[in-house]
């Protein structure tokens, strides 16, 4: 558990390094039959933002961590990208498509914890 903390502090770091926004950790430890324990959620203004989010929570766990993610999906229009690290599912979203999905209300069950921005 205290390695997917580690982790979950770190993709933070990694999102506020390109000034990533609006981000929501919610913890779905506590909900039988999910995926992951965390899903971290967070925003880019553009696409080219998103990439660049992406790439820093990426070099982050990497060097920080010696983390990797098993897959990542969405890059080619990086309007939603998904990370895969196992424990942590990191979705990176342009504004228009996280209103849409509206993944925080998916797991109304789940604690959220809203990570104040950077400015």
């Amino acid at each position: 558990m205290e390695q997917t903390e580690s982790l979950v502090k770190t993709i933070v770091k990694g999102i506020q390094e390109k000034k990533g926004s609006n981000i929501v950790i919610a913890d779905l430890s506590g909900i039988d039959g999910t995926i992951c324990h965390n899903f971290v959620i967070c925003q880019g203004g553009s696409p080219t933002q998103v990439e660049a989010i992406t790439e820093s929570i990426g070099d982050m766990a990497r060097q920080e961590l010696g983390e990797k993610p098993a897959r990542v999906v969405g890059l080619e229009r990086a309007l939603w990208v998904a990370m895969d690290y196992g424990d942590v599912l990191v979705h990176v979203f342009v504004p228009e498509m996280r209103e849409f999905y509206d993944l925080e209300h998916l797991w109304a069950d789940a604690p959220l914890t809203r990570i104040p921005d950077m400015d």
